[in-house]
């Protein structure tokens, strides 16, 4: 069975850049008839904090993206502490005594010899006793995964074979002084009990993959499939400090529909093109690694909203009901959509309905719209009533055109454009419509 997750630390609201990454392992899973399960990487205990997890889970569930399951590292601290255990009694972690400042130092003496700044072991070769006294002295160790020196390598579903030299990595540190953990350790052990078969994520864990394939090994577990996306760029087609400021809230603000961003967002990066869809169902059928690129993905709010009012267009009556004006009927909405952005753009149009409208009209159309006025008043509304008018007039007056529909419509509607009103006038009505008739004739 496929089982992808979803590891957000709970620090902050989520990014379009996350919610891009959960929407994919998402659908990767619903393809393969898999589990979808969300991870909360809250092992920072100080900056993490609940009203985050609260809002993760909301994020996702308003993007319909329901998990099969959840886990808290806060909760697996035992299990870390036993496969941290193994790794030590195995020697593929070692304490390391080092202090940042020394660690900085060394670095910077390698750059001025042209090396690559890799950490060289030193804690190695202490002796037993060299060990005893910095820990006398109250120095605590941090503690370093062992890299061993065979090749890393794997085939990533989207950037092709990988290979990395260990000898070009520093041993990553994993567990800190004050005994709190990093991110790469935990991550192994949890998509090991979690029985994880494909990570997702974004190209700058490519490093830490590299890492991370060595520790799946060392705990005796077959890495899983990765696949590594492009990063999220702005239009201006560079990384954008902005993309990491938009998520659920600023959508939600805007106005912008759940199914306007996953239909965005499954496609983004990818050679297809983006389809509005209400049901995602054919994006997931679709869904394939093999379509991404390697080039950056560029997020723009202009197409999103482009997308965004061809979902509205197609969302049924009873999808929207709760946030439509009062009185509003499947009538209403079905002749109002097509001209919406969004749907709070509703009550605008609704109001031409229900009125008071104010309507412009020149001299030389009011005795027309007089004419129209009383054709209006001997109409069978049952049918169809704007056709009826309009055929009426044009038999009566020989107007035809711009010169036959536009006084109408502005007289009916106080606006020069709008939705179809042959849809429309059903729902002003005969009464209203007489009387804006009578009005604008002055």
């Amino acid at each position: 069975m496929i089982v992808t997750r979803f590891a957000p630390s709970p620090t902050g609201n989520l990014h379009v850049g996350n919610l891009r990454t959960a929407l994919h392992n998402w659908m990767w899973t619903k393809k393969h008839g898999g589990r979808f399960l969300l991870r909360i990487d809250d092992t920072d205990g100080e900056r993490s904090e609940e009203r985050y997890v609260a809002a993760i889970r909301a994020d996702l569930a308003w993007l319909g993206l329901v998990p099969d399951g959840e886990e808290r590292q806060s909760a697996r601290f035992a299990l870390y502490e036993a496969r941290f255990a193994e790794l030590v009694a195995s020697g593929r972690v070692y304490p390391a005594y080092e202090t940042p400042q020394e660690l900085d130092l060394k670095r910077k003496i390698q750059l001025g010899r042209g090396l690559p700044p890799i950490y060289d072991r030193a804690a190695l070769a202490l002796t037993d006793e060299a060990r005893a006294k910095l820990e006398a002295d109250g120095v605590r160790p941090h503690w370093r995964f062992r890299l061993s020196a065979d090749p890393i390598q794997w085939d990533d579903l989207i950037r092709g074979a990988q290979r990395f030299d260990p000898a070009t990595i520093s041993d990553p540190v994993v567990r800190r002084a004050d005994g709190s953990w990093l991110y790469l350790l935990p991550s192994v052990i949890d998509d090991i009990d979690m029985g994880i078969t494909h990570v997702v994520r974004g190209e700058d864990h490519v490093s830490n993959t590299a890492a991370q394939v060595q520790m799946f090994e060392a705990l005796g577990a077959a890495p899983p499939a990765f696949a590594h996306e492009a990063l999220l760029t702005g239009s201006e087609g560079k990384l954008s400090k902005r993309l990491g400021s938009l998520g659920v809230a600023h959508f939600r603000d805007e106005g912008i529909e759940p199914q306007a961003i996953v239909s965005l967002l499954a496609r983004i990066g990818t050679s297809d093109p983006v389809e509005p869809v209400v049901d995602p169902a054919p994006l997931i059928a679709a869904f394939d690694f093999a379509h991404f690129g390697r080039a950056p993905a560029r997020f723009d709010e202009a197409e999103l909203a482009g997308v965004n009012a061809k979902v509205i267009h197609q969302l049924p009556f009873d999808a929207v009901a709760s946030r439509t004006p009062a009185g509003m009927t499947a009538g209403g909405w079905d002749a109002i959509r097509p001209n919406l952005e969004r749907v709070a753009e509703a009550g605008d149009w609704w109001s031409v309905v229900e009125g008071p409208i104010a309507s412009e009209t020149t001299e030389d159309d009011r005795a027309f719209l007089a004419q129209a006025a009383a054709v209006a008043r001997e109409l069978d509304w049952s049918a169809d009533p704007w056709h009826a008018l309009t055929a009426a007039l044009k038999t009566a007056t020989e107007r035809k055109g711009k010169a036959l529909f536009l006084p109408l419509r502005r007289a009916l509607t106080g606006r020069d454009h709008g939705p179809d009103m042959t849809a429309l006038l059903p729902l002003i009505g005969r009464d209203r419509a007489v009387a804006r008739l009578d009005d604008a004739a002055g």
